[in-house]
């Protein structure tokens, strides 16, 4: 952060009225000004400070508001629901935080897969955690992407549009630039973008090669660690839906490609366990350690989608980790 002292250039009539803050924390805050944008038009106040903010959470921001540190047009605004227009001069005194010192370029290999002025393609191993958080402020893909490119610093989570777990490996797409980043975000939530996972999951498969699973998905009720397949009229969740076909069985483990039809925490790994076949070294839904694997074993092998800014149709492929391969080879599976 920036060591730009809060009140410099703007009187805060609260300054001395919170005994809580130290003439220490007063000094390592920094003010930022910023001006909405156009596509920030008529967005609520604290939903437009997570963008123009993003290395703050917005419940931080909320915060921030309810303490009177934050101005627009050199008013107090205190109310989250607050609608702003393009062109608004907001100011916002902030002091340092794990998560925004945690918003730092670090020089992390990254395999990319496709690189244009617009976007990126990435192939993710496992084990790299995509975005900081507590236990994870450094080391992410988002130092990568930061470390890699100074531009990225301009764009909301460096460009970051859709996650992996931490121990799921394989393909994303990640935006370079305002633009491009709010195109790919429609496309997502519209479904125009097509992502597949090989998973290898415990049992041998049964019945039809092809099944698609509608279930939702929520708060595990009895474990918030975790998410379930729920019941709507007793808990809250959001409508999943996930293609399984069939690739290779044996007696102990199947090989199944995974197609997202929503894009939900954990979705594959739910629906899998729901159905008997929870994923190889997933502990956390059900699927013990076995052979080589040591984590979730499953990897987002295709990505597909139309180029948000050049209208060219754009395929993608990464080829199985070699913990997913010896596997195979451990169960006598095999997979072109």
């Amino acid at each position: 952060m920036s060591k730009q002292v809060a009140g410099d250039g703007l009187p805060w009539p609260d300054e001395e009225s919170d005994p809580q803050r130290t003439a220490e924390e007063e000094s390592d805050a920094e003010l930022r000004e910023v001006m909405v944008p156009a596509a920030q038009h008529q967005a609520r106040l604290d939903k437009a400070l997570a963008e123009l903010v993003p290395e703050f959470s917005r419940s931080y921001l909320q915060q921030l508001l309810a303490q009177g540190d934050v101005r627009l047009n050199g008013q107090p605004a205190a109310k989250p629901a607050h609608k702003v227009r393009a062109g608004d001069q907001v100011a916002v005194r902030m002091r340092p935080t794990q998560q925004s010192q945690a918003f730092k370029p670090e020089s992390l290999p990254l395999d990319v897969v496709h690189e244009d002025e617009h976007l990126l393609v990435i192939d993710k191993p496992a084990g790299l955690v995509v975005h900081p958080a507590p236990g994870n402020w450094s080391g992410t893909l988002l130092n990568a992407l930061l470390g890699r490119d100074a531009q990225a610093m301009q764009v909301p989570r460096a460009g970051i549009v859709h996650r992996l777990d931490k121990d799921t490996s394989g393909l994303m797409v990640v935006a370079r630039n305002r633009a491009a980043m709010d195109a790919l975000v429609r496309m997502i939530a519209a479904r125009e973008v097509s992502r597949q996972y090989l998973a290898l999951a415990w049992g041998a498969w049964s019945g039809s090669e092809q099944r698609r699973i509608r279930a939702p998905i929520g708060r595990d009720p009895r474990n918030r660690l975790r998410m379930a397949v729920v019941d709507l009229g007793q808990h809250a969740g959001k409508e999943a839906c996930t293609d399984f076909d069939l690739l290779a069985s044996g007696e102990e483990v199947c090989l199944v490609r995974c197609t997202l039809h929503t894009g939900r925490t954990h979705q594959i790994r739910v629906h899998m366990a729901s159905i008997r076949h929870p994923l190889v070294a997933d502990a956390l839904y059900g699927g013990a350690v076995g052979g080589p694997m040591r984590r979730q074993a499953l990897h987002a092998f295709r990505l597909a989608f139309t180029h948000p800014v050049t209208g060219k149709p754009m395929e993608f492929h990464a080829p199985l980790p070699e913990d997913m391969r010896q596997a195979l080879d451990f169960w006598g599976l095999r997979y072109n």
